[in-house]
């Protein structure tokens, strides 16, 4: 059955793809929010060097996730990210971005019949909040943020989910959780957009969702057969840290959409919000009594940048060191604390990526200020006297949360009457490198 479901996939995709011409008709007129195409070529280039930034971020989440679990596991969770890159970017062309970045309904979803197939997609046109670059670019800048979501989420199910059904939550949760909090926090005529929720490069639409999926995943899956087993290789980790961190600066920096002093600054803010939470997660382990590891620092690291990445185009220098060191706090606090014998969320993705996701939505309402960016505005920071922002931040955090989880959870529910989503425990023990895929290292 699965045979035949894939080739018809497979010919239906082909098939429009050759003749979406003629089967989607395109309107000459620009659409909503499609503008006149002003071209800049520095803010063209930095965009291009941005988006490949920013898909390098997801296999070098494969190598983070990857060192992390059993050895056995290793090639089938950096698959996991890596076939991200392969069905979001299709999924992208044909109909996510429309629902995305379509025109609206009811500020909830985009109408994704214009863009079907990238249709009206142009190189000579462009999006109403990035007019210096193609619409093309805007398009696939943004696909790589898809791409890298429901790879955050494998994390939390490592070392015991089958392959085909991840593929299938995949998605569906692009579809249905991705797609909305997307065009929500990100189309002009978004609903937390009207609002004037701040959300710079994903802390809702990207760390959020996925926390709060990993963490409906690790309760529906339940626990591993063997919950603790030796991480593979701790070098992956660094490597995959390195990575993450070279990427982040085209998921943060990129997210100003062009090569000026909006970019700078959100450059920097992301390196030092990283290195301040590393620092502070090393620092609060050895006040714990634990060793220094590279792990932690790793870890810290990670947790640092989720936390920036809501704030960094609206905070000061200062202020990301704050928000970094908070977060790596929380955080870790959280993963010492965190039921792991009821919740078996295998890499801590809900500790570090959700909860880390929340701490920066809540710390932008802190430290938001209109001299870092005027689109804040006069609803500046609590720490400025305006209370305005923060509950603005946490009336979106607290929808988002209950939004994400529950759809997440009715969506692994779904896939599993369809398809088990758990391996047979013969499997899990053999591991998911031979079961899954008949490789090994």
């Amino acid at each position: 059955m699965r045979k035949i479901i894939l080739s018809v996939i497979l010919i239906t995709i082909l098939v429009l793809s050759i003749f979406s011409i003629q089967l989607f008709v395109q309107s000459t007129a620009l659409g909503d929010h499609v503008v006149a195409l002003k071209l800049d070529t520095g803010d063209t280039a930095w965009m291009i060097v941005a988006t490949a930034l920013v898909l390098l971020m997801t296999p070098g989440l494969g190598f983070f996730y990857g060192g992390m679990v059993g050895k056995k596991n290793v090639i089938s969770t950096v698959l996991q990210s890596f076939m991200a890159m392969v069905i979001v970017t299709v999924l992208w062309v044909v109909v996510g971005f429309g629902l995305c970045f379509g025109p609206t309904i009811g500020g909830f979803i985009g109408n994704p019949m214009p863009n079907l197939f990238f249709q009206g997609v142009s190189a000579n046109t462009a999006w109403e909040l990035a007019p210096t670059i193609p619409m093309i670019l805007f398009a696939l800048f943004q696909a790589k943020f898809a791409i890298i979501t429901p790879a955050l989420i494998t994390g939390a199910f490592a070392e015991r989910v089958r392959f085909w059904a991840y593929l299938l939550f995949m998605v569906l949760f692009i579809l249905f959780v991705y797609a909305p909090l997307c065009h929500m926090t990100w189309h002009p005529d978004g609903l937390f957009f009207g609002w004037g929720v701040l959300d710079f490069a994903g802390g809702t639409v990207v760390h959020m969702s996925a926390g709060w999926a990993a963490l409906a995943g690790a309760i529906f899956l339940g626990k591993r057969k063997v919950q603790k087993a030796n991480p593979a290789r701790i070098t992956y980790v660094l490597l995959g840290t390195g990575l993450l961190w070279f990427g982040w600066f085209g998921f943060n920096a990129g997210s100003a959409v062009g090569a000026g002093s909006l970019a700078a600054q959100a450059l920097g803010t992301t390196t030092v919000a990283a290195a301040a939470a590393a620092m502070g997660w090393v620092f609060l382990d050895k006040i714990l009594g634990h060793k220094l590891s590279a792990m932690g620092a790793c870890i810290g690291a990670v947790v640092g940048l989720v936390a920036i990445t809501p704030a960094a185009g609206f905070v000061s220098i200062p202020h990301a060191i704050a928000i970094g060191i908070i977060a790596s706090i929380v955080s870790n606090l959280v993963v010492s604390k965190f039921p792991k014998g009821k919740i078996d969320d295998a890499l801590d993705v809900f500790a570090c990526h959700g909860v880390g996701g929340m701490v920066g939505m809540l710390l932008t309402g802190v430290f938001a200020s209109k001299s870092v960016n005027a689109i804040v505005g006069d609803n500046q920071g609590l720490i400025f006297g305006d209370a305005t922002l923060f509950l603005i931040q946490l009336k979106a955090l607290v929808l988002v949360s209950v939004f994400a989880f529950a759809a997440s959870y009715a969506l692994f529910f779904i896939v599993n009457k369809i398809t088990p989503l758990r391996v047979s425990e013969e499997k899990e023990e053999l591991g998911l490198d031979i079961s899954q895929h008949g490789e090994c290292l």
